[in-house]
């Protein structure tokens, strides 16, 4: 591999449930959910039945999504309950970013206008149009020439974004919760309001919820909470379980509008992926995952916020919400000493945006099981704060 990443010297040969073991057998605690994947588990019985039943029948299509396709359909049905009412029509993907680039670009042809709006601090993907829009010079500025028409604001500032507003916006990106760029939660009505702005001047809102969609935050979605009108709305990680995937959701409006050939894919909505994704939301849905992720954030955040006033010399903020859960420290180092800490104590977390550690376990997590990695996590603190 060339050196995206500094790897992490452990290699994992089998998972279960929130539990991954190495080669040598050691058992882990994964709090990092493949980064926010694997939304119910390892190796899910739900998602081996549907890998085994579907692999058996068909992985892709004759003319790919030209045809159609009994898993896709069903899962089509399944998404058309669990989405914002108007949002009616759906186009898979095989990633977050190409969820994002496809909003993006479709945005723009609907609209016949250059410029979208982004938030200082987001994250929206990896390829040169997403990274183009995603808030952080660091993951931004060493692609330049960058794709151009994109403007930033901060996060959480309706009059930033009023400002910014004029008649050759086509579209507004935005998370729900800004989840790379640090677990950052927006007050009451700023999404409400960004969503009004957006009617009132002619602009698509494109609601990235790749990181919170699926229960991630308690709801099936963030914005399930609100009254906010998104155009298009952005899925991945969770949404099949580890499987890759991806999809973008819009309204009839903005489906009006477009034209054959306007965008495609090959693997796009392949039955193999569609059957697991399929498998995974109606697991949550029929175990009431949202109730559970609801009642675990509440805890956690409860047993978390004691943290800051016990070591108050690295610890400096604990939020979150549901299982998007972040702990600041007083820098970069600090946090990278906690990180390693709780590795050599068995426990996967990340360390996030410099100074922040990421917990984002499987949906599926136990109390007793997320308490146990809790303990860890503030033993592994305790132990880089008496240094």
């Amino acid at each position: 591999m060339p050196p995206f990443f500094t790897k992490i010297p452990v290699s994992i040969d089998r998972g279960e449930g929130v539990y991954v073991w190495d080669e040598e057998g050691n058992r882990y605690l994964d709090l990092t959910a493949g980064w926010g994947v694997t939304s119910i588990g390892h190796a899910h019985p739900a998602i081996q039945a549907a890998l085994m039943e579907q692999s058996a029948r068909i992985l892709q299509n004759p003319n790919a999504g030209l045809t159609y396709s009994p898993a896709r359909s069903r899962l089509l049905s399944l998404l058309s309950g669990v989405l914002p009412k108007n949002l009616t029509r759906v186009f898979f993907s095989n990633s977050g970013a190409e969820a994002n680039d496809a909003a993006i670009k479709l945005a723009r042809k609907v609209t016949g206008r250059r410029h979208v709006i982004a938030a200082e601090g987001s994250f929206h993907g990896r390829t040169i149009s997403t990274a183009s829009a995603t808030g952080q010079a660091k993951h931004r500025e060493k692609y330049n020439p960058l794709m151009p028409g994109y403007l930033f604001v901060p996060y959480n500032d309706p009059e930033a974004m009023r400002s910014a507003l004029h008649d050759d916006v086509a579209a507004v990106i935005l998370e729900p919760v800004q989840g790379e760029g640090g677990v950052r939660i927006p007050s009451a009505g700023y999404l409400e309001n960004v969503s009004r702005l957006c009617r009132e001047n002619g602009t698509l809102l494109i609601v990235d919820e790749i990181q919170t969609g699926f229960c991630r935050t308690g709801p099936m979605f963030a914005i399930g909470e609100t009254t906010t009108q998104a155009s298009f709305l952005t899925m991945a990680k969770g949404i099949a379980g580890g499987f890759p995937l991806g999809a973008l959701a819009m309204s009839e409006e903005v489906s009006d509008r477009l034209e054959i050939g306007d965008h495609g894919g090959t693997y796009c909505g392949n039955p193999l992926a569609c059957a697991v994704a399929y498998a995974v939301i109606r697991y949550l849905v029929d175990n009431h995952i949202s109730a559970h992720v609801t009642e675990l954030g509440r805890y956690a955040l409860d047993e978390m916020s004691r943290w800051q006033e016990k070591y108050p010399k690295v610890v400096t903020n604990v939020r979150g919400k549901g299982l998007l859960l972040l702990v600041t420290f007083i820098d970069e180092v600090t946090a990278a000493s906690v990180t390693d800490e709780c590795l050599s104590r068995k426990l996967f977390v990340r360390q996030t945006n410099g100074n922040g550690i990421r917990l984002f376990p499987a949906l599926t997590i136990e109390r007793d099981q997320l308490h146990d990695g809790l303990a860890t996590f503030r033993q592994a603190i305790e132990v880089v704060a008496q240094k």
